[in-house]
């Protein structure tokens, strides 16, 4: 064993100089190819145009993809004439792209001055332009707008979509490759199934869209009748705001009154009526029944001559004993 251990360490050595011999030869044997240059840091303070190119592709490519956003808003607007600026509204809705999804005018009375609403539905990119054209129309009261992040609802609905998309392809292929009835029926009843989803996946994202798309905006056109007044901002002013409303608080209650003083007065005739039928009733019940008069006994028969008794003797017509 001692004789075989320099004689195992000598073999191996000389293998490893014949392999790293070969592998010499072979790379000379092959053309030279140039080494990738290690790129060089830039000085500090300057940053390499292609460097900066590079960094904002990255930047732009890690950015998330368009964000999808249901923006709905509110305009009150102060105007002379609600019906005909409704007109002109609906006018810029369709120049902007736009439609007209609900319109409500209410023309002027004695009672009521005339007003206008207006439910539009404005492609999202020219909102900001159709809100600026609509504040021409007239005084703008208040505008709300409210804006809803929906962009992992949509990206659901398309995952899911093109999921069940697939799904039914395979499913048809499947359906043509059948060869025996069962197999033509189960795969048809899970076509049926999951083409039902598919079409119900479909019209939510279609309604999904198209609120991201159109923007909904409430347009409501008043006159200076009906306008907000506005908020007291100093003692004097909130005192007359206070004296206006405890005026207009005692005029509706006059007419709160008015409209029921009548069924008050009903009321309390039929609450008469009631409480004496019972008191009348109540007095008969305590009185109890008339005691009737006394009846008078009948007279007893006569009874004929010679008529004997229960004992046997015979009776005496003018003695009420019999005789022995």
């Amino acid at each position: 064993m001692r004789r075989l251990g320099p004689a195992a360490a000598a073999a191996a050595i000389t293998a490893l100089l014949l392999a790293g011999c070969s592998a010499g030869s072979d790379e000379s044997s092959e053309p030279a190819v140039d080494a990738p240059a290690a790129p060089v840091a830039p000085e500090p303070g300057k940053v390499d145009s292609q460097t900066a190119e590079d960094a904002a592709g990255g930047a732009v490519e890690a950015q998330p993809a368009d964000r999808s956003v249901i923006t709905t808003g509110w305009v009150s607007i102060t105007v002379d004439d609600p019906i005909a600026s409704a007109e002109e509204a609906a006018d810029l809705a369709e120049q902007a792209g736009g439609r007209v999804d609900s319109r409500t005018e209410s023309p002027g009375t004695d009672a009521q001055p005339p007003s206008a609403s207006l439910t539009l539905r404005i492609p999202s990119d020219e909102l900001d332009a159709f809100v600026d054209e609509l504040r021409e129309l007239g005084a703008v009261n208040s505008v709300s707008m409210n804006a809803s992040d929906v962009t992992q609802q949509r990206q659901d609905l398309d995952g899911r979509i093109d999921a069940l998309t697939a799904s039914v392809d395979r499913l048809q292929q499947l359906l043509s490759e059948a060869t025996t009835i069962a197999d033509l029926i189960a795969i048809e009843s899970e076509l049926t199934t999951r083409q039902a989803e598919l079409d119900s996946l479909t019209q939510q994202r279609d309604w999904l869209v198209d609120q991201v798309d159109f923007s909904t905006i409430t347009v409501d056109l008043v006159t200076e009748d009906v306008a907000p007044d506005p908020q007291p901002d100093d003692f004097w002013s909130g005192l007359v705001s206070g004296w206006n409303a405890l005026v207009a608080f005692a005029s509706w209650l006059g007419v709160a009154v008015g409209v029921l003083l009548p069924w008050l007065l009903v009321g309390l005739v039929t609450t008469a009526v009631i409480v004496a039928i019972v008191l009348l009733a109540t007095r008969r019940r305590r009185r109890g029944p008339t005691p009737s008069a006394p009846v008078p006994p009948e007279p007893a028969p006569a009874e004929p001559a010679g008529a004997t008794t229960a004992t046997g003797a015979p009776h005496d017509p003018h003695d009420g004993r019999p005789r022995a």
